[in-house]
């Protein structure tokens, strides 16, 4: 069975004689005290069940009489295995035993059957015997929603499906500005936000699937879209220009004052508003890359105590305000990690979310620094989808894998993967998937997934492509990234090539331009590799005109590239000023297919400098 395509890939697998071929009268029974909890997995087991293997597939539980034999068990017994949420999965030629250590386990032991059916279509289930249970107790997926794009709750219940079926049990969306609170409309207007009723629908729905919906609102850092409104500049660190670390001044307000009383008020009444409508009882309260912090009104105290000192003093406040709430706070633990001496001193039930995102990213170092600490953590790296058009996928895959390396080396209680959307969230949702499938797979099982034929469960398990194409498509554009020898943190120079005035971009220095040409020519046979995939999913041409126009936004960059790298003054401006329009029609057209429209202006704004600079070299 070497070429068995699962995801994640069990820890434990025994291959057995013979074949399962149910009889025509076959169904479901739920062994277990509270069966409810398993039903809607169960439907979805006898759905797949109906597609492969004609017959009623009639479920039922324990407490209710059945006729028909029970081709498939599903049971509860803790004693199976010391581990949580692990399952035992056994096909015999006449039977197939599900048993799991709890609810959840049963659950990830029918997702593990259900891809197994989907495999072997029409055919008999090879006979096996699968023990299997996660190496993190947390595995999540953090999605951005503050960087103009706020997903359709159609599209976050088909994610919310994905995840579940993968074994993901965390879901966060990073909230800056994008939750309906009341008395704040002026921030959130325009931007289509969640509503109450929005993250209730998304908690109920999580929960049915053993994913737990944490709420997450930016604490300290990041809240530009509230203080550059006239009613809360007044609780900014500073209004004056700042210097970033990440090579840029940053022109408004960026982080809150956390010497202000008022602070402290204002963000207890965002929890007061947010976290009813969550059953978690965690919070992720942000608080990262803080570094405006002693250029304002922090500036004596940061002078008389160390910005280490004010910086902890605040999330010490935040922690007592949650842990009276009876809440559990994560918090980005990028600046405490600036403080090692500090670390210590943090509360003992916090936990701490470890980012980084680079292949290289010192996961080990830090990681020590906690566990030597006795502060829970959880490893956080990325999809590497974001400042890239197309991906970065040999950056994301040593990312995802140094993470849960040293994560379980010193023990991360949790795994979550991060998926950003800086500058104007301009990746389309196809170029995240190689980056959650692997976050999923290695939080589930370092040992078994680390080699992970990434195109083979791309092409099985998430797009179901018939012509076993749209893996490697992916992941071609996917390494476009680096193929100029231009290593960039956190992006690709094909985005900035979008993104950013010609006079800016001579800092590449592109002296020899057949690199280029030669990604022009990739990119190109891309798109006619496309014309053979054959997807199988209720979203399939709207994969197809994501990846389309993600392909053609690259091969504009490579274009663009040519315009101003070249000394030929002949270049076709009016060609590309076209085509820079269409692309732009084509991406609302795609916005709008999984998104809702705030935030659609300000993303779209951003081509503004290509529009501007083809126009004024066409007149």
């Amino acid at each position: 069975m070497k070429n068995l395509v699962l995801l994640p890939q069990p820890r434990q697998i025994e291959f057995l004689a013979d074949s399962f071929q149910p009889s025509p009268s076959a169904g479901i029974c739920i062994q277990a005290q509270e069966p409810h909890k398993l039903f809607s997995s169960a439907v979805q087991l006898a759905e797949t069940c109906r597609q492969n293997w004609p017959g009623v597939w009639g479920i039922t539980t324990n407490h209710l009489p059945f006729n028909h034999p029970h081709n498939i068990t599903i049971g509860l017994d803790p004693k199976i295995s010391a581990h949580a949420q692990s399952y035992h999965l056994v096909i015999h030629p006449d039977q197939i035993d599900l048993i799991g250590s709890g609810y959840p386990g049963i659950f990830y032991g029918i997702q593990t059957l259900t891809q197994l059916m989907g495999q072997f279509q029409q055919m008999s289930l090879p006979c096996m015997d699968i023990l299997d249970w996660p190496d993190f107790t947390h595995r999540g997926v953090m999605l951005d929603v503050s960087r103009d794009k706020v997903y359709t709750l159609e599209t976050l219940f088909m994610l919310i499906d994905e995840f579940a079926s993968w074994k993901i049990n965390q879901l966060q969306l990073y909230m800056e500005h994008t939750f309906a609170y009341q008395g704040h409309e002026a921030v959130w207007q325009g931007a289509s936000p969640l509503t109450p009723d929005d993250i209730h629908q998304l908690d109920r729905y999580c929960t049915e699937r053993f994913i737990e919906f944490v709420p997450n609102q930016n604490s300290l850092g990041h809240m530009t879209r509230w203080l550059k409104h006239p009613a809360y500049r007044h609780l900014a660190e500073t209004t004056a220009p700042v210097q970033t670390p990440w090579g840029h001044v940053q022109q408004e307000p960026f982080s809150l004052a956390p010497t202000l009383p008022e602070t402290l008020l204002f963000v207890s009444g965002l929890y007061d508003q947010l976290l009813p409508h969550f059953s978690s009882k965690q919070v992720n309260v942000g608080c990262d890359e803080t570094f405006d912090i002693g250029t304002g009104k922090s500036k004596d105290a940061v002078q008389c105590r160390g910005r280490g000192h004010v910086y902890l003093e605040y999330l010490l406040a935040l922690h007592r305000d949650l842990h009276e709430r009876g809440y559990q706070m994560q918090f980005w633990g990028d600046i405490i990690l600036e403080h090692p001496d500090l670390i210590s001193q943090l509360p003992k039930d916090a936990i701490a979310l470890d980012w980084g995102y680079e292949a290289d990213h010192p996961f080990e170092k830090e990681t020590e620094c906690f566990k030597e600490s006795g502060i829970s953590f959880y490893v956080c790296p990325g999809t590497s989808s974001w400042n890239s058009l197309g991906g970065r996928c040999s950056n994301m895959l040593e990312n995802c894998r140094s993470a849960a390396r040293a994560g379980l080396e010193n023990g991360a209680c949790g795994y979550l993967n991060t998926d950003w959307g800086d500058n104007g969230h301009w990746q389309l949702l196809p170029i995240s998937y190689p980056g959650f499938i692997t976050g999923a797979a290695l939080s589930w099982c370092l040992e078994t997934n680390q080699n992970l034929e990434l195109a083979s469960v791309l092409n099985q398990i998430v797009f179901s492509d018939s012509q076993k194409r749209i893996g490697k498509i992916l992941l071609d554009i996917g390494e476009e990234f680096h193929r100029w020898g231009l290593l960039l943190p956190n992006s690709s120079p094909l985005f900035w090539l979008l993104q950013e005035p010609a006079d800016r971009l001579r800092r590449f220095a592109l002296e020899d331009l057949a690199p280029i040409k030669e990604s022009i020519d990739r990119l190109t046979a891309c798109l006619v590799d496309l014309n053979q995939v054959d997807l199988h999913r209720p979203d399939a041409q709207a994969i197809d005109d994501e990846l389309r126009l993600t392909i053609r936004l690259m091969r504009h960059a490579c274009r663009r590239a040519m315009f101003i790298f070249t000394n030929d003054n002949n270049q076709d401006t009016h060609q590309l000023l076209h085509e820079i329009r269409e692309l732009m029609a084509e991406f609302q057209s795609c916005w709008r297919q999984r998104n809702r429209l705030g935030g659609l202006g300000d993303s779209l704004s951003r081509f503004d400098i290509l529009l501007n600079e083809y126009e004024g070299l066409h007149r």
